[in-house]
């Protein structure tokens, strides 16, 4: 809850209205970046506060009150390519006079070869330094401009905006011709927080053996440091890295490659952008995502977007495996329209992720139940519906064969009208569709032991094997419920139809009641609603139905001795194997 705000808080609420209207008139700033934000705000801290920014110009409050206006001359936004963005300012100095600055902010990587060696010789140092307590870090440099300076640069910039062929060169050769010679003004370090339980799903992840690539723009130190942070390296692992200041050469980045891959089970591999540029652009590429794929995590650092998507298509194109894309930023919209699936998280990074994802969610933890339950229930329920579904037109196909076979094929449908279509819809449709809310292990279950996921990477649920044997069924109880119904042939036609329409429908009920493995209200009210429709039917449709027949007991018996044949053997073998080969979640229940 808020204090009271100010010394003349008193016991009337005065001081809590105080601090409401004093929160009120805090500025709220938006940025392209959170990192911009927090720089405004941590300058804030210090004194210096942002009061107005528009188009043309910026006005700042020093601690001392004075008024600091700067006239925006020209701004060069960041761009993931250049890793740097800069401002043309005009500010008027201490004694009034005016003078032109350059401003240039990015990453140390491309700031250190545009800054004076001069006075810079502790930048690669606290750089470290910062990198390794796990800091984002900017470095900032400035460059005084003359007035001939600035009108020779409007020139050639204006001339560059002009033209017609090149147009972006020609625009970042204009910038460039200013970024030579900088002052440098400061380094900053801004933390990148992880979310609540980020290390707690990748750990989990990691036990359900899924593969986790960490992409990132960040600097080998820091990503290093979020590495441990997340859980990505286990007790018994190392760190193997693969940066382009210890591997020169494209020889010696492919030699130490091979001798990561001795050991890679054992090592978390960290790989700078300049050598990821190698092997993804090289002959090497496979081998790369092979030797890659076998260690328990993968770090790439100052990563493009464009590498960042390339990478997810290797992976995609050289091992077969579904991927998994997760970002919080506009730098990951690449990868995430490259990968099979997308995540956007929602955070301070903005929507644009979010927006271009299969799935949207506020925080990284809650992937853990996105993935480990619902991707389990949604693949499993998927599967067997649409296995289900197939069976249920084969069977019916399968019917008609052997009625075809029997009676010198003749051209004559056995189930016509109104039995063809309500065996689709009203006889069946709802105890099948209620199959999708089946759930094979309670999630306490399934979140508490996420190996279980692994073994629906092996696709046993919805493969050649399962399918063929939907097949043998359809084809077993089409033939059994068609040949046992001839062998009860009485005098008319319309008796065959009744018994072995009666027998087709109670066999599917009787199918669907078999898969379910935990009953659902719905489930029950799907069922019972099905065989209520059905019995109605027989004496609203009697134009195929005689009733004086099928309200007698010799039907009875027919259709309950059909359904025993023709269901009673399958049920009987799915219960056998399931004693003799109990499934692997069978203990855990227990």
């Amino acid at each position: 809850g808020l204090e009271p705000f100010g010394d003349e808080a008193d016991e009337t609420g005065a001081g809590t209205e105080s601090a409401l209207e004093s929160a009120e008139k805090q500025p709220q700033f938006q940025a392209a970046s959170p990192d911009e934000v927090a720089l405004v705000k941590f300058a804030a801290d210090v004194g210096l506060r942002l009061v107005d920014r528009d188009e043309g110009r910026i006005v700042l409050v020093d601690p001392l009150g004075r008024r600091l206006e700067y006239e925006i001359l020209h701004c060069f936004p960041f761009s993931s390519e250049t890793k740097r963005m800069g401002i043309i300012v005009k500010e008027r100095a201490s004694g009034g006079e005016e003078r032109i600055v350059f401003y240039m902010k990015g990453a140390e990587a491309v700031m250190m070869e545009r800054i004076k060696t001069r006075g810079a010789s502790w930048l690669k140092e606290e750089c470290d330094n910062f990198g390794r307590t796990g800091l984002r870090t900017l470095v900032i440099a400035s460059r005084v401009l003359s007035a001939r300076e600035l009108a020779d640069f409007d020139a050639r910039y204006s001339e560059a905006r002009a033209s017609m062929t090149d147009r972006a060169g020609r625009m970042r050769r204009a910038i460039e011709s200013l970024e030579g010679g900088l002052s440098l003004l400061a380094l900053t370090g801004v933390e990148d927080r992880l979310q609540i339980d980020v290390g707690v799903t990748l750990e989990r992840l990691r036990h359900a053996n899924v593969r986790v690539w960490m992409l990132t723009g960040d600097k080998v130190e820091t990503a290093i440091c979020i590495a441990i942070s997340a859980r990505l390296k286990g007790p018994m692992h190392s760190f193997f890295v693969l940066a382009a200041q210890g591997h020169s050469t494209d020889a010696s980045r492919v030699e130490a490659l091979e001798s990561f891959a001795l050991a890679a089970d054992q090592q978390v591999l960290i790989v700078d952008g300049t050598v990821l540029t190698t092997f993804l652009k090289g002959e090497h590429e496979q081998f790369f995502i092979a030797t890659a794929c076998r260690s328990p995590a993968v770090v790439c650092c100052r990563c493009s977007p464009t590498q960042k998507a390339d990478v997810v298509r290797a992976i995609r194109r050289y091992t077969g495996r579904r991927t998994c894309a997760i970002g919080d930023g506009g730098n990951d919209v690449s990868m995430i329209l490259a990968a099979d699936v997308g995540v956007g998280i929602v955070g301070k990074e903005g929507k644009q992720a979010s927006l271009a994802a299969d799935f949207s969610v506020p925080q990284f933890a809650h992937l853990q139940r996105l993935l480990l339950w619902h991707g389990r229930n949604s693949y499993q329920r998927s599967a067997k519906l649409a296995q289900f579904v197939i069976h249920r037109g084969l069977i019916i196909a399968i019917i008609q064969v052997v009625f075809s076979a029997v009676f010198f094929f003749i051209a004559l449908p056995i189930f016509q009208g109104m039995l063809s279509v309500g065996y689709a819809t009203f006889f069946t449709s709802f105890p099948v569709f209620a199959l999708v809310l089946d759930e094979e292990l309670p999630e306490r279950i399934v979140m508490q032991y996420p190996e279980l996921y692994e073994s629906l990477k092996r696709g046993r649920v919805m493969s050649t094997k399962s399918f063929c044997g939907w097949a043998w069924k359809s084809v077993y109880q089409g033939g059994v419920i068609m040949l046992v119904s001839l062998l009860l042939f009485e005098s008319e036609f319309m008796n065959i139809v009744a018994i072995s329409f009666s027998a087709l429908v109670l066999s599917e009920l009787l199918n669907v009641a078999s898969e379910v493995t935990t009953w659902h209200t719905y489930m029950v009210a799907a069922e019972v609603a099905s065989v209520l429709i059905y019995i109605l039917s027989l004496f609203l449709l009697p134009g195929y139905f005689d009733v004086n027949f099928i309200t007698t007991w010799p039907f009875l018996w027919k259709v309950l001795a059909i359904v025993a044949v023709s269901w009673g053997p399958v049920h009987l073998f799915k219960v056998i194997r399931r004693i003799v080969r109990p499934p692997q979640y069978s203990k855990l229940i227990e």
